[in-house]
């Protein structure tokens, strides 16, 4: 990382907090406003990115200006003061925006899924106090996996009554987006074993961030570690989000169509990456008898496939949005299961054209393209890193299981 230009690597260090903004965020007005400022935002974090990613530099007026720009409150319902957008232009968003740097794309991920679940769960008075708090530019990070469990949905994180207030114990890794956070929200386990989110401001007593993210892509969501010594929560803040996943909610579906639309964003990067280089920078095979390499046919082919399967992965990802609003207006068995099943066909095509268009990128563009100068080599660990997410093979499953024997997919975060 780099703090006030000095280089530090990651490291057990504890962190504090951010403050709070001073000024409320914007609120976006329609789903056009929407699109508009993501692409603003993503001009605005494009030309850092590829230092950021290589000197691990943390997001910090980047994340504020993005939060500001009334981004992360787009699903919170018109009701209670929010633009309620469709999830076809949330999912929009956050491609556009991870095409520009997908760290930041992914941190945004589990805030807004988080604003679902409130919606979904919440009484009409925890909506209204956590709502306001969004609406006027309050970050929500998260405490959600654990690095020691047997499987991801597993958690020995607990929590117990203590009044006007709860008290939360426990270790969580994968912590993306809550070092720089305001509020983190924690999946914390009640004496019947219901997973709650406990959403503990970020500088509560007990509550520690520590900087020790170390994998090789998605270098600055600082996805690390956070430690809860006894952290108490208000009732106020103590969510029931298992209640999403006891009957059929929308709420799955929508952690994971912002996952999806993280790749994209990669895929899309790279792909603009290859034809910028191969245009520029490329020299034509020796045998081609060509003046330039963007006249090679083997190369002309290679960037209308990548091309069509972007283009593809990103047309599932509407379909997956539209499925998800209908879900979000009318839950049940049917309309779930058709948001879940056309999100897992949209994560599919966008893992796939990820990894594919971020290798394909040096076999096009040639030798000098993994020059260090260029960074391009942060696209393909990028997409390596954050496709792991919810592995597709799982995805095949689901949506061979539905169409072969009508079985529906799981009711989780993770479908």
């Amino acid at each position: 990382m780099t703090i006030a230009g000095q280089k530090i690597e990651p490291a057990a260090v504890a962190v504090p907090g951010l403050p709070r903004p001073t000024a409320h965020a914007h609120v976006i007005r329609d789903d056009a406003e929407a699109i508009a400022v993501a692409h603003g935002i993503a001009e605005r974090i494009r030309p850092g990115a590829a230092r950021r990613d290589a000197e691990r530099i943390w997001p910090i007026e980047e994340l504020d200006a993005y939060s500001q720009s009334g981004l992360w409150s787009i699903n919170v319902p018109k009701v209670f003061g929010g633009p309620e957008v469709s999830y076809a232009t949330l999912a929009k968003v956050i491609e556009i925006v991870s095409a520009a740097d997908p760290s930041i794309g992914q941190i945004t991920q589990n805030h807004l899924g988080v604003v679902a679940a409130i919606r979904t769960v919440s009484d009409e008075v925890q909506q209204r106090l956590l709502f306001g708090e969004v609406l006027r530019g309050t970050r929500f990070g998260n405490a959600f996996s654990e690095f020691g469990s047997k499987r991801a949905a597993d958690f020995e994180t607990r929590f117990v009554d203590a009044g006007d207030h709860v008290i939360v114990t426990g270790r969580k890794f994968y912590s993306s987006g809550a070092l720089l956070a305001h509020l983190v929200p924690i999946v914390a386990l009640d004496e019947e074993g219901r997973a709650w989110y406990a959403i503990a401001d970020r500088n509560a007593e007990g509550l520690t961030v520590i900087d020790d993210w170390s994998a090789f892509g998605q270098r600055t969501t600082l996805s690390g570690t956070v430690i809860l010594d006894g952290v108490k929560v208000p009732r106020t803040h103590l969510v029931p989000g298992y209640k999403g996943y006891e009957v059929p909610t929308a709420d799955g579906a929508i952690f994971q169509i912002i996952q999806v639309a993280v790749d994209t964003g990669i895929a899309r990067a790279a792909i603009e990456e290859t034809i910028d280089f191969v245009r520029g920078k490329s020299r034509p095979w020796v045998d081609s008898g060509l003046e330039r390499a963007s006249d090679d046919p083997y190369t002309i082919q290679a960037v209308g496939a990548l091309t069509l399967r972007l283009h593809a992965a990103q047309a599932l990802q509407d379909v997956a949005g539209h499925a998800v609003d209908r879900a979000v207006a009318n839950p049940s068995a049917e309309t779930v299961a058709q948001a879940q099943i056309a999100t897992a066909e949209a994560k599919i095509l966008s893992t796939e054209i990820a990894i594919e268009a971020t290798n394909k990128l040096f076999e096009l563009a040639g030798t000098r393209s993994t020059l260090a100068e260029h960074h391009l080599d942060r696209h393909w660990r990028n997409a390596r890193t954050h496709t792991l997410h919810d592995p597709v093979r799982w995805k095949y499953a689901i949506v061979g299981n539905h169409a072969l024997n009508g079985v529906n997919p799981p009711l989780h975060a993770w479908s």
